[in-house]
């Protein structure tokens, strides 16, 4: 019970964060360039992969796809904790690709983003590892 509510928790951080990265991707500047120049030269260039698209709107692509990726994991993983909790947690593969991935996304906060991403993802780690080190104990 305590796995699956610890699994639980690291899963709703990670939807938290990946809904407030979508809300701040169309709903806000947050992701906006302080220069406001920068913007308008995104917004004309294109990246040298292809000239059918923009630097800007591949940046907004990018942190579109992102953030449903973070949002995908929080839902699978919220989902199977509650809803058939004993297939997830006896399953070493879904326990294992979720622990890969948290600390992937960990490693990329570390190096690239900044500290309150990387505060959530480290804690969503912390927590998801713990309920699989409980899970492992014999009982």
């Amino acid at each position: 019970m305590i796995a699956q509510l610890l699994i639980c928790a690291s899963a709703a951080i990670v939807l938290l964060l990946g809904t407030l990265h979508l809300v701040y991707t169309f709903a806000s500047n947050k992701f906006q360039p302080r220069d406001p120049a920068l913007g308008e030269q995104m917004q004309k260039v294109a990246p040298v992969i292809s000239r059918q698209t923009t630097v800007w709107r591949a940046w907004v692509g990018f942190n579109a796809s992102h953030s449903l990726g973070a949002m995908l994991f929080g839902l699978v993983y919220g989902y199977l904790a509650l809803a058939a909790p004993m297939a997830l947690l006896r399953d070493g593969f879904l326990l294992g690709l979720g622990v890969l991935f948290l600390a992937s996304m960990a490693v990329l906060a570390w190096r690239y983003w900044f500290r309150i991403p990387l505060i959530g993802i480290s804690l969503s780690l912390l927590l998801f590892v713990t309920a699989v080190v409980l899970q492992a104990l014999p009982l």
